[in-house]
């Protein structure tokens, strides 16, 4: 079976490096910087998920799902953030949005709601 693969869109290169380290042992992981990068990418591979920061340069995180699911993706998404109160819950279930999470980023949590998107049979059979 083929590693799913993962794009990681945040400015920030510590959080991309950081996921990178927790989610390359498991998946296929693409980075980008920005909007501009994320689009790029997303041509040129299928992704399962991606996860993107509300803030990012050029198409904020929800304008670039909304670019991403124009063009096709029906896939899950998380999106993460410093800031909170920018996002309305109605923004993030027209989008279909998976998950939010707030910066600082509670790492396990996040590990675990990855893994149910992308693994739900696995995560359903550790628990019978």
């Amino acid at each position: 079976m083929s590693q799913k693969k993962i794009i990681v869109i945040d400015d920030d290169e510590t959080i991309r490096k950081t996921f990178f380290l927790i989610l390359n042992k498991n998946y296929r992981v693409y980075l980008a910087n920005g909007s501009k990068e994320a689009l790029k990418r997303f041509r040129n591979a299928k992704m399962d998920l991606i996860i993107a920061d509300l803030k990012l340069p050029y198409l904020n995180g929800i304008e670039m799902i909304a670019e991403f699911r124009e063009a096709g993706y029906k896939g899950e998404v998380i999106l993460i953030s410093a800031y909170p109160d920018l996002i309305s819950v109605d923004k993030l279930a027209r989008l279909s949005i998976s998950h939010f999470f707030v910066k600082p980023l509670d790492l396990e949590a996040l590990n675990r709601s990855i893994d149910y998107l992308l693994n739900p049979k696995k995560i359903t059979e550790n628990r019978i």
